[in-house]
């Protein structure tokens, strides 16, 4: 209980003021003249401005509130080693039953931890913030750190920190440990495929020598090298193709060091491929020739070449020279010096009519064979005798024309591998039946297709058939009638994705692998993908950056695609493995400050707890902790000693109700008689004055 006096005015405080005023000027002269009732009538004057002002005796009733105390547990990966989390779960229960020896102390454990590498290194002041946000600064008494010393957003000042709340740091793990590492010092995000990128690196060891690395890429050892601990190395690494490109970094283990986990580090580098060159032909100029231009020139990722056939070589119609075209077509540039430099060769509508010697449909087989693309859009001509089944191009094409050319309007369907296959699974239109697009009305006849009929036309005839020849794709579109869906012909039908899928699938695009395993990390999740043309798949082998295994069996999602997600609880590099399929997964921050450095330290926490007058010093061994004593400070400015750390008492209250007693107007109690007492003064005083006055 709380007591104390206030004012509450009758009147307007600035009227009570003038009326003390007139009230004084009044009674002063009395005074100076020492006249017989001077006294009287100053302390009647008092008495009538003491009764105006009004004053109140107040009565808070309050509750005391409890000190709070802050137990920070540090749970991060690199409190797993070396017995650092026996001895954090057995000084944390000890401090925890110290503290529950005092009735006025409320304790808060926060636990701290980065599993899943939700974040970057050991973060215990921002956990703090956030667990005590409720917590009025005026009630913090103290905050005490469980920790290896290892906190990566320590303050070194107690600015943020409320005032006069001391921080203690009990540190686990022993002194002068050991640990080898290596750390990156700088290293690409970016690099174009085929070109060379630097790293470079450092490997870290208390001790002083030679240090052997092995460079690794997506699992598979590329290079090995011998570098001097401490000082800087530099790494020139070949970016293998688009997408992510996994480097590892690791060096062998030394006897006592603390762990191996950070003698490995990871830099991802995303493969871009350059702008891919593509050629087109067109054997005539026809309505889908424009359909193919255009989806090609849209595409950001292609340099386009294109050349159109006007007229054959053999066509006399006496047309001067200078007038049949602005650019002559360079044959042996594109199809003999150049032709290794194009990703993809599209034939649209090509006959052989003599403008390409025979020779340089040989020189487009070996290109074939030795990773290059091609792609036939075949129309009426692939039927007749100037087909391109008729050049030396025969041997890669997976199927041979029967000379025949059905024209009947019919729905492209997809085969049973073309639900399957990446370039043709789930087209827009194709999960209906019929398919819910427009119609073709030509189609080449072949006979027996090789390779994959993603999709057939009449009669079961194959459309669309892909193959492999040696390093190189081939592709066969069997109808120039692509263009009815560009044009919207009955609604039209998916043009964009088909034409854009099987060029890229021609250029090796990762996404569109027919067979390949893939892995990512979502937010906390492992999520693994298994693309397969086959039936089923089989259960798919992970391991952890730890080392430590595990089995998933994905389920089937779309046809032919096949996943499976599972906890990424740990940070680092997860190994996929399915059979002669591997894939990679980094889970966190590619070098994580978690494993940066993991030897025990005081020295990031000394400044603050130097600064807030608290204690650090080391638990030790978990058979034989040294636990410090609780005590409660209630003023003074000493917040901790050799064997105790001190907790400042709050003096918080919470106020419950509050009570106000008019001093000259309550006549029940002890101020009710003051009350009375200044009432009769109040009339009293007037009186005698007049009296004494009156003589």
């Amino acid at each position: 209980m709380a007591t104390s006096l206030a004012l509450e005015p009758l009147i307007d405080p600035l009227l009570l003021a003038v009326l003390a005023l007139i009230l004084i000027a009044s009674v002063v002269p009395g005074l100076i003249r020492r006249s017989r009732a001077a006294w009287l009538r100053a302390a009647a004057a008092v008495v009538v401005i003491a009764a105006l002002a009004n004053p109140v005796v107040v009565n808070e009733d309050r509750e005391p509130l409890t000190t709070i105390a802050a137990l920070v547990v540090d749970r991060s990966a690199s409190q797993t080693l070396d017995g650092r989390d026996v001895a954090t779960s057995l000084a944390a229960d000890g401090l925890a039953e110290r503290f529950a020896g005092f009735q006025d102390i409320d304790l808060r454990i926060i636990e701290v931890d980065s599993a899943g590498g939700s974040t970057d290194g050991t973060r215990l002041f921002e956990a703090l913030n956030a667990a005590l946000i409720d917590v009025p600064p005026e009630r913090l008494g103290a905050i005490v750190m469980l920790t290896d010393g290892q906190v990566h957003d320590a303050p070194t000042d107690r600015a943020g920190l409320p005032e006069g709340v001391p921080v203690h740091a009990l540190i686990t793990g022993r002194e002068a440990e050991r640990d080898r590492r290596i750390e990156i010092v700088s290293s690409p995000r970016f690099g174009i495929v085929n070109e060379t990128q630097s790293i470079r690196f450092r490997v870290i060891d208390e001790g002083t020598g030679d240090a052997n690395v092995t460079i690794s890429l997506d699992g598979e050892p590329r290079a090995f090298s011998v570098v001097r601990t401490g000082e800087l190395a530099e790494l020139q690494v070949e970016i293998d193709h688009g997408g992510q490109n996994i480097f590892e970094i690791a060096t062998d283990a030394v006897e006592g060091e603390l762990t191996t986990v950070n003698n490995r580090a990871v830099v991802p580098i995303e493969g871009v491929r350059e702008n891919l060159r593509v050629l087109l032909v067109s054997g005539e100029p026809h309505a889908g020739e424009r359909t193919w231009r255009n989806l090609l020139k849209s595409d950001a990722a292609v340099d386009l070449v294109h050349f159109t056939i006007l007229r054959p070589p053999s066509k006399q119609d006496g047309t001067p020279i200078n007038q049949l075209s602005l650019i002559a077509f360079p044959t042996r540039e594109l199809f003999s010096e150049k032709i290794d430099e194009f990703d993809l060769i599209i034939f649209d509508r090509y006959q052989h009519r003599g403008v390409l010697p025979l020779l340089y449909f040989d020189n487009i087989s070996e290109y074939v064979r030795g990773g290059g693309a091609l792609l036939v859009a075949a129309g009426p001509d692939f039927a007749g005798f100037s087909s391109l089944f008729h050049t030396p191009l025969a041997p890669v094409l997976p199927v041979a024309p029967t000379g025949e050319v059905i024209e009947e309007p019919y729905l492209p369907r997809m085969t049973e591998t073309g639900l399957r296959h990446p370039v043709t699974r789930a087209l827009p239109g194709s999960d209906t039946e019929p398919p819910s697009w427009g119609r073709f009305f030509r189609l080449v006849e072949v006979g027996l297709a090789e390779g994959d009929t993603l999709m057939n036309g009449l009669r079961d005839q194959p459309l669309l058939v892909l193959d492999r020849r040696g390093d190189g794709r081939i592709a066969t579109l069997l109808s120039d009638h692509t263009w009815l869906w560009a044009r919207g012909f009955e609604g039209g039908g998916p043009h964009v994705d088909l034409l854009r899928r099987l060029a890229h699938w021609l250029m090796k695009e990762p996404d569109l692998e027919e067979e390949v395993l893939r892995a990512r990390t979502v937010g906390s999740d492992l999520v693994v993908e298994r693309q397969s043309m086959e039936s089923g798949s089989g259960d798919i082998a992970i391991e952890s950056p730890s080392g430590s295994g595990s089995t998933l069996t994905p389920g089937e999602v779309e046809p032919g695609l096949w996943r499976a997600t599972a906890p990424a609880a740990e940070i680092g590099l997860y190994r996929i493995t399915q059979g002669d399929f591997r894939a990679f997964a980094h889970n966190g921050p590619a070098n994580p400050r978690e494993f940066s450095d993991v030897r025990s330290t005081a020295d990031v926490l000394r400044p603050l707890v130097a600064a807030t007058g608290g204690r650090i010093a080391r638990l030790g061994e978990p058979g034989a902790l040294d636990l410090p004593r609780i005590v409660p400070l209630r003023g003074g400015t000493v917040e901790s000693g050799r064997d105790w750390i001190g907790v400042r008492v709050s003096e918080a209250s919470l106020l419950k109700g509050i009570s106000r007693t008019p001093v000259m107007s309550e006549f029940g109690s002890l101020a009710g008689i003051v009350g009375l007492l200044g009432l009769i003064l109040l009339i009293g005083l007037p009186f005698i004055t007049w009296l004494r006055e009156g003589r």
